[in-house]
């Protein structure tokens, strides 16, 4: 497995990460309506709920991205460089969503989105 479809396998998981932070410690967690639950959260819960759509959002680029680049054998190195750049940038937005940071989240979230274009750009 190279180290781009390790980070594909990572990020098909990391959203679940934010889904039980925004359900941290379950305070009257009604898993018969959980999404009516999550909706009615204010702060951390509803920002880590928040970031978590915006994590399964990023996916099917960024797992294009990687499929494509591997298909047209682009330079493995720099496919896998660029693959953990995305995933230290998810990784940094989901922090600077959860504590609140709306201008460094949206810097980390550019650096994430150029990793994206930039796999594109290898083959």
């Amino acid at each position: 497995m190279t180290i781009a479809y390790a980070c594909v396998l990572f990020m098909g998981l990391f959203p679940y990460v934010a889904a039980g932070i925004a359900k941290k410690g379950f305070e009257n967690y009604d898993n018969s309506m959980p999404r009516q639950w999550l909706a009615q959260q204010t702060g951390f819960r509803a920002r880590a709920n928040a970031a978590q759509a915006n994590l399964f959002e990023s996916l099917p680029l960024f797992f294009a991205a990687v499929i494509i680049a591997s298909i047209n054998n682009a330079p493995q190195a720099r496919v896998d460089l660029l693959a953990l750049g995305f995933v230290v940038a998810r990784i940094a937005y989901l922090v600077c969503y959860i504590a609140n940071w709306p201008t460094t989240r949206s810097i980390v979230w550019l650096i994430g989105i150029a990793c994206v274009v930039s796999i594109f750009l290898q083959i």
